[in-house]
């Protein structure tokens, strides 16, 4: 993750268009079309910290480097400090229950091969490569790359062969919410934010460079066998979680409640790192890897909502709705699309920005619900003027909100990948859901929509952030002690509609 279900108290005015109310209707038809736009990919996604950790054989070629320990994320759920704090409901469980594909990745693409799949979505973890402090003296990509850990830079390197080999396209994720400790010591802010010098994004003067760097270094690196590059995940996430709301659906470090200034300047400076990440992979990634002739495309995810208001006959909850969207969706798009920047984010651009406009290929949309919004009519912080509304997220399955979603993102003009789609409930309704959520795609694409793949979340069951093992949605379980893996139901019926191109 993936999936994020935010209790939101920040808003913005809504500015171009208005999200969709309600869902279109579907049209009733249980077959996915045959003409599937060429080269129409269908796989699953992982998130690195997730799925790495867990190797089971201690003595293996990959052992050694099977821990991240050098990541926010890992400091997050193992400091004591932070797992024995009610209110940030971190479960503490070792990292080592994970599945482990940092070992085992080769034979879990043999199993992505055999089922059918075209595509696996994938993070590079900036703390693997980069786990020292030192990498922050270099300016340039060749001053970087002497930082870079060998061990680290030659397993992805594996792995890319073994995706490329097996014919399944790597889709790649620079930074899929994790930082360096050295970037960003999510413990030392969460316990005293003033403090804090190594504060992640909220200094934007320093990250900005530091993960265009980044960015740069591995698509000099990895060029030869990434061609699409999704720069970050699902931002707003961070933001939430980490300085508005940490709670027990997400806590994130730092896990600061309420910061909003922080948290303003988090977001903005997380669409300027987009921008400048672009920029350097398109500098640096020269090679066109599957030879379709597009050496880079470069996309962003955002976890998409489907976003309704809780009485449509209401005009503060109708205006709660569009603001939440403006918010959560249209503030980044706009930005990296258009260049339009909104100074105070109150839903007005204040200028256009050369440096952030035409900085997007392509959308990736994580979908995992709808919320139901409540306009309060006033303002909840004087840091965000137009703080009015409240939204109740649901778990409950809305496979309709995947194409409420594709036809909101489709207002930009851009092509969409589903970067990641699934549900906790994979073990009860995992078949009827997936199917579900394959009609609302198709029925958006019969109108128009662009849709380029559909990558299922996930392909295993992962450590699940803050959650640790409490939340399943792998097409593949697994044996915590042995990592032996075992299918589950909806992954029959995935495998007949990657073969087949049909639910019925």
């Amino acid at each position: 993750m993936g999936p994020v279900v935010l209790l939101l108290w920040l808003s913005a005015c809504g500015g171009s268009s208005a999200p969709p109310s309600a869902p279109a209707p579907g049209s009733g038809d249980s077959a996915l079309p045959r003409d599937l736009p060429e080269g129409f990919v269908f796989g699953a996604a992982t998130a690195g910290f997730q799925v790495d950790m867990g190797c089971p054989d201690v003595t293996g070629p990959h052992a050694d480097g099977c821990l991240d320990p050098a990541s926010d994320w890992y400091a997050w759920v193992t400091d004591p400090t932070i797992t024995g704090t009610d209110r940030l409901h971190v479960t503490g469980e070792p990292l080592t229950v994970g599945p482990g594909m940092w070992s085992l990745f080769e034979d879990d693409v043999a199993r992505m091969q055999a089922d059918g799949m075209t595509g696996y979505r994938m993070s590079l973890e900036w703390s693997r490569l980069f786990p020292g402090a030192a990498a922050e003296a270099a300016t340039t990509v060749d001053e970087l790359a002497p930082h870079a850990d060998p061990a680290a830079v030659a397993r992805y390197h594996e792995m890319f062969a073994a995706l490329r080999a097996a014919g399944i396209e790597p889709i790649v994720t620079v930074s899929h919410y994790t930082l360096p400790t050295w970037v960003h010591d999510g413990v030392g802010c969460h316990l005293d934010p003033d403090a804090c010098v190594a504060d992640g994004w909220v200094t934007g003067e320093r990250i900005v460079p530091l993960i265009a760097l980044y960015a740069g270094f591995v698509g000099r690196e990895f060029g030869a066998e990434v061609d699409t590059w999704f720069t970050l995940n699902e931002p707003y996430a961070t933001t939430l979680a980490g300085y508005v709301q940490p709670g027990e659906d997400r806590s994130a470090p730092p896990g600061l409640s309420l910061d909003f200034a922080r948290a303003v300047s988090v977001a903005q400076h997380q669409i300027e790192g987009h921008a400048a990440m672009a920029d350097a992979l398109r500098a640096e990634d020269t090679i066109d890897a599957s030879g379709d002739g597009t050496a880079v495309t470069i996309g962003l995810v955002m976890n998409m909502v489907a976003f309704e208001p809780a009485d449509p006959t209401k005009e503060v909850d109708v205006l709660g709705a569009e603001h939440a969207d403006y918010l959560y969706h249209q503030l980044y798009f706009d930005a990296v699309t258009t260049g339009a920047w909104d100074d105070d984010v109150d839903g007005i651009p204040d200028r256009t920005r050369a440096d952030l406009a035409g900085r997007l290929d392509v959308i990736g949309i994580n979908y995992y619900n709808r919320a139901l919004v409540s306009g309060t009519g006033i303002s909840l912080s004087q840091d965000l003027p137009l703080l009015d509304f409240l939204p109740a997220f649901s778990w409950d399955p809305y496979p309709e909100g995947l194409g409420v979603v594709i036809r909101r993102a489709s207002t930009w003009g851009l092509p969409i990948w589903v970067t990641e789609n699934g549900t906790p409930h994979v073990e009860d309704d995992g078949t009827e859901i997936l199917e579900g959520h394959l009609r609302a795609m198709v029925d958006a694409m019969d109108e128009g929509a662009d849709v380029r793949g559909y990558l299922y979340w996930s392909y295993i069951d992962n450590y699940e952030w803050n959650h640790g093992m409490d939340l399943r949605f792998g097409l593949y379980t697994y044996d915590e002690q042995t990592k032996e893996r075992q299918p589950r139901a909806v992954l029959e019926r995935y495998r007949e509609i990657m073969a087949t191109g049909r639910l019925d």
